[in-house]
């Protein structure tokens, strides 16, 4: 599909001529060019990363989009792409030069289709989760993505980052949710691919490149979506174990006893709880004492008989070989929901404990246990009274090797160190043949890494598909390479 905007060798225009043409795309209501207006989408949720930008242009439909990349790839002008805003490495934050525009696709919510033969639904990219799996819940039907921004983040979001979240166990990450894509390409032509075929072999199957890119290849504008019977049954445990070891151990029984049933194992420590508890009102401890690790163990059935008693021999067992020191499994929705909320609290809170040196990271499942040992080890010989708190998707190897301040330490004085601390965590995941990012993505704080910790030959291919794709270098620029 060919763009409405004349398609030119880069001619650089000045920044009235530029909002003006902008306004003349996507209405003059929907260009921000004031600093009041501009200012909630020129940082992101940790203050980590603060940008400027020439303006805010949010376009309502492709068309526009790609109206808006044509324009500014004959003005060579840097584009930053934004759904919800909720990234935690800066990929949606503009430079700090200000030459960049924020293109903002909140306005594109539309679902355009919903296909419960095919399982499939094709939405536009400015949908957040939580809406999504609205829709694919009034149909009968599950989208099993599932994150703690869900109410904010949007599917466009998910997919540039290739978002992962508590489902990958059972169902994948985000790349693994995609049947189809339309995206704008840097100089404004359109691919449209919204297929809602599970078997199609007809040459490269180009959705992989934009899934994960960050923006940096072209802009997501709307997926197809698969979809899945909703479960008839869930049964949810909060468990008490002794270690990572045990954890680990638990996971295998798992397996052993319910298969493919197991759709979330969420690792917690003891401390993560702890400032749960302190900080979060309403939120208390499911269990009578206290472990030093714990697990949120859920199982899902397409049948409404059995699971439980599933669940309840599988406990048995695993208390009866020592695995476990004790259970709770919920009794009620609300119940079942209080033991997520004290999951998904556990990165907000540490924030009221000072400074938190934050990682992203994967290793092999199996490694798990001896990674966090190796971890707390180095991190407490270099810092002293530094408090590991290390959580996440233990079913897929992928741990928030966070760290929060010393007590009474002082938090810019912590802060200095990232470097040296994230070097010390980076090293250890690169002796397991881990990653540095396990689902938040590369964006700007992890952009001088990724060259550190990357295949040579792998950051040469991922350069010349950039050059390709965008010549200009006009997407997301600073960004991932």
């Amino acid at each position: 599909m060919k763009p409405d905007v004349e398609k030119a060798a880069s001619r650089p225009c000045s920044t009235a001529d530029l909002i003006d043409r902008l306004k003349r795309i996507v209405g003059a209501n929907n260009v921000l060019d004031d600093a009041s207006g501009m200012e909630g989408f020129l940082r992101e949720p940790r203050d980590l990363f603060k940008g400027k930008a020439v303006c805010v242009a949010r376009p309502g439909s492709t068309r526009e989009v790609a109206a808006v990349l044509a324009l500014c790839s004959e003005t060579a002008t840097p584009v930053t792409p934004q759904g919800g805003n909720t990234g935690l490495v800066g990929g949606q934050i503009p430079a700090a030069g200000g030459e960049a525009i924020v293109l903002w696709l909140g306005r594109m919510q539309a679902l355009r289709e919903i296909d419960p033969a095919s399982n499939t639904m094709t939405v536009e990219a400015g949908m957040t989760l939580a809406r999504a799996q609205a829709e694919a819940d009034r149909a009968g039907r599950l989208f099993p993505l599932s994150l703690a921004s869900q109410g904010s983040c949007t599917i466009g979001g998910n997919l540039a980052a290739n978002a992962g979240g508590t489902g990958v166990l059972a169902y994948g990450a985000a790349r693994d949710l995609v049947n189809g894509l339309e995206v704008v390409l840097a100089d404004g032509r359109i691919l449209s691919d919204l297929s809602k075929l599970k078997k199609d072999n007809t040459g490269y199957d180009l959705k992989h490149l934009f899934i994960g890119s960050e923006g940096t290849l072209g802009i997501i504008t709307a997926a197809v979506l698969k979809l899945f019977p909703k479960p008839r049954a869930i049964e949810t445990a909060f468990i008490g174990l002794a270690s990572p070891a045990k954890a680990l151990a638990l996971l295998g029984l798992a397996r052993d006893f319910v298969g493919n049933e197991v759709t979330a194992f969420e690792l917690v420590p003891r401390i993560g709880l702890e400032f749960v508890l302190k900080h979060a009102a309403g939120a208390r401890n499911p269990l009578s004492a206290p472990h030093a690790w714990h697990v949120l163990l859920e199982l899902s059935s397409q049948s409404e008989e059995g699971l439980a008693g599933r669940l309840l021999a599988l406990l048995e067992s695993a208390a009866e070989s020592g695995v476990i020191e004790d259970a709770v499994v919920a009794a009620s929705l609300d119940q079942r929901q209080a033991f997520w909320t004290l999951r998904e609290l556990l990165s907000e809170v540490q924030r009221f404990e000072g400074g938190s040196i934050k990682h992203d990271v994967s290793v092999p499942i199996a490694d798990v246990p001896v990674f966090l040992e190796e971890i707390e080890r180095a991190v407490s010989a270099a810092m002293p009274g530094a408090r590991m708190v290390a959580f996440g998707h233990l079913g897929d190897g992928n741990i928030h090797c966070n760290v929060s301040q010393p007590i009474g330490a002082d938090r810019g004085a912590f802060l200095a160190r990232w470097d040296e601390i994230n070097a010390i965590v980076h090293a250890i995941v690169a002796a397991h043949r881990g990653s540095i990012s396990a689902e938040h993505g590369i964006g700007q704080l992890k952009r001088d890494l990724l060259p550190q910790v990357k295949d040579k030959v792998a950051m040469e291919l991922m350069r010349a598909i950039k050059h390709t794709i965008d010549p200009k270098g006009i997407l997301n620029p600073g960004k991932v390479l």
